[in-house]
C-alpha cells in the first residue's frame, strides 16, 4: 500500500474506532449490560469510582497486550503492540467521551432500555465493520484471540466465543459479590454477543450488493 491508501485505510480504522465507542455509550446507558469486551471493564467501574470506564478499559488492553506477548513468547511483532498499544488507549478515552456526550440523555422505563440496547448493537455492528473494512490493526482483545488460536490451533471463532463467554461470566460474578444485582451484565450483553456478529454480517452483505467486490477499493 502507499501512503495514501495506508492514510485512507487508519482514518477509516479511526472512524470505526469512534462509531463503537459510541455503540459501547448507548449500550451502557441502556442499563441492560453491555458487550462482552467492555462488560469486565463496565462493572468494575460500577464497583469502583478508582477509574473511569475508558480507563478500566485501558487496564484490561494492557492485560491482553502482555498475555499476547507471553503466548508468542517474546516472539511477536512489537511494531504491531506498540500500534495496538496506542489504539487500545485511544479507544479507551474515546469510549469515555462518547458516554460525557450522551450523558443528558434519559432512559425511563423498559421500552425505552430495550431501544437504546438496540441502537447500541447497530452503532457498535457498524463501528466494528469499518474497522474491520479498514484492515490495518486490531484491538487488543481480537489480537489476543488471535494468538492463542495460532498457539492452540483452535479455531478464531470458538476462541472469541470462549472469551466472550468467560468476560461476561466475570461480569457477573463481580457485580453479584459486589453490587448484589446483575448489573453490569444482563441481557443485553447476551443479546450483544449473538447480534452485533450477524449484524456487521448483514452490513458487508449490502455493502457486496450495492458495491460489488470489482468496484470497491483494495
Amino acid at each position: 500500500m502507499n501512503w495514501k491508501d495506508t492514510l485512507r485505510r487508519y482514518a477509516l480504522f479511526l472512524v470505526g474506532l469512534f462509531i463503537a465507542s459510541m455503540g459501547v455509550a448507548f449500550s451502557t446507558k441502556a442499563g441492560l449490560g453491555t458487550s462482552p469486551v467492555a462488560s469486565v471493564a463496565y462493572s468494575v467501574s460500577l464497583v469502583s469510582p478508582l477509574l473511569s470506564l475508558g480507563g478500566w478499559l485501558n487496564l484490561l488492553s494492557v492485560i491482553q497486550i502482555i498475555t499476547q506477548i507471553i503466548i508468542q513468547k517474546f516472539r511477536c511483532n512489537y511494531a504491531e503492540i506498540a500500534v495496538q498499544t496506542v489504539l487500545a488507549f485511544v479507544y479507551g478515552y474515546l469510549t469515555d467521551f462518547s458516554c460525557w456526550l450522551i450523558r443528558n440523555l434519559t432512559v425511563t422505563g423498559y421500552p425505552m432500555q430495550l431501544l437504546y440496547m438496540l441502537l447500541g448493537c447497530l452503532i457498535l455492528a457498524v463501528g466494528l465493520w469499518l474497522q474491520y473494512k479498514g484492515g490495518v490493526a486490531m484491538l487488543p482483545g481480537e489480537a489476543m484471540n488471535r494468538a492463542i488460536s495460532k498457539a492452540t490451533g483452535r479455531r478464531y471463532e470458538n476462541v472469541k466465543i470462549f472469551f466472550d463467554v468467560l468476560y461476561i461470566s466475570i461480569s457477573a460474578v463481580i457485580c453479584l459479590v459486589f453490587l448484589g444485582e446483575l448489573k453490569g451484565v444482563r441481557e443485553g450483553s447476551l443479546f450483544a454477543a449473538v447480534a452485533v456478529g450477524n449484524i456487521m454480517k448483514l452490513i458487508n452483505r449490502l455493502y457486496n450488493r450495492f458495491f460489488p467486490p470489482h468496484e470497491q477499493q483494495p
